[in-house]
């Protein structure tokens, strides 16, 4: 009877002691993330709900902004073809890199993920290097490739392509290049990681039994990488959706997309609340579309390893 009691006392202790190691672990949990969850809370949390409150108030021309409590700048944007148009633009345009992204960044990240070459370092620093220029320098860099009398149109002139420069410059083929080239990189730095903790045996196995490459990309390579392809996806669209000065420089006038939207109302207009409604429509659209694309994907990937 006494052991028995000793037993119980022992693991009754046992218990508490583990208890106390778990509670002082998530205490120590908590304290490591405090600090990165203050910084959200005041960089992002807070002048999000500012903005919300700027987007209720009412613009003035003397005043610039009038404190109220009303939707009128929502029904301007929702009512206002142009404004639609604009947040069209700037999806299609999204849209249409983040797939060319995908679509060029993918066999690169591959090869790099394979590949037991002594320059794969250096590959991965060419492939890093242009994220250390700036994106004012590197559109600085295509206005000279795209101009009228830039490398490409001297290029097709020369190669009696064209017997004329072609206007290149201020379209949105200029932008959607661009942009592209931006994003690039972060869409293959996200799948090479992805990608090199794949077992590439499995890959070789699907060969062996009498894959063709096509059925081995579509049934074996892409299922497995598609949480890399969900969130380089989510990732490079979440930059097409909000850049600046790229759609200026390379776009112009001719092209019209929501960031320079929302600068040219709240620094060039002082139109502070219709700014707020701006930055407020194009936040929630590319939160909305960037989770809508990743659960697709997700979705995808799940349905394609279960069959």
């Amino acid at each position: 009877m006494t052991s028995r009691l000793n037993e119980a006392a022992s693991a009754d202790r046992a218990d508490a002691a583990r208890a106390r190691r778990a509670l002082k672990g998530a205490f120590t949990g908590g304290s490591l993330a405090a600090p990165a969850t203050l910084v959200v809370l005041l960089v992002i949390v807070l002048p999000g709900l500012q903005l919300v409150r700027y987007s209720f108030n009412r613009f003035d021309p003397v005043d610039m902004m009038q404190a109220a409590l009303t939707g009128a700048n929502y029904v301007k944007f929702f009512t206002d073809p142009y404004y639609l148009s604009v947040l069209w633009t700037t999806i299609k345009i999204a849209s249409l890199c983040t797939g060319l992204a995908l679509v060029f960044g993918f066999p690169v990240a591959y090869v790099l993920a394979r590949t037991q070459s002594r320059f794969k370092s250096l590959l991965v620093m060419l492939l890093v290097f242009p994220l250390l220029v700036g994106n004012v320098v590197r559109a600085a860099g295509w206005m000279v490739m795209l101009g009228n009398a830039g490398f490409v149109n001297s290029l097709l002139v020369s190669l009696g392509i064209v017997s004329q420069p072609v206007r290149l410059l201020y379209t949105p083929f200029a932008v959607v290049i661009g942009t592209t080239a931006v994003v690039l990189p972060y869409m293959i730095l996200t799948l090479q990681s992805v990608l090199e903790g794949m077992d590439f045996s499995v890959e070789e196995a699907a060969r062996n039994l009498g894959a063709t490459f096509r059925q081995t990309l579509t049934r074996v390579i892409l299922p497995m990488a598609a949480p890399g392809i969900a969130a380089g996806t989510m990732l490079v669209f979440i930059l097409c959706m909000n850049a600046y000065a790229t759609p200026v420089l390379l776009g112009g006038t001719g092209i019209t997309m929501m960031t320079p939207s929302i600068y040219d109302q709240i620094a060039k207009a002082n139109n502070w609340p219709f700014g707020a409604v701006l930055s407020i429509v194009s936040m929630v659209v590319t939160f909305a579309l960037a989770i809508a694309s990743h659960w697709v994907i997700q979705r995808r990937y799940a349905k394609t390893m279960m069959t």
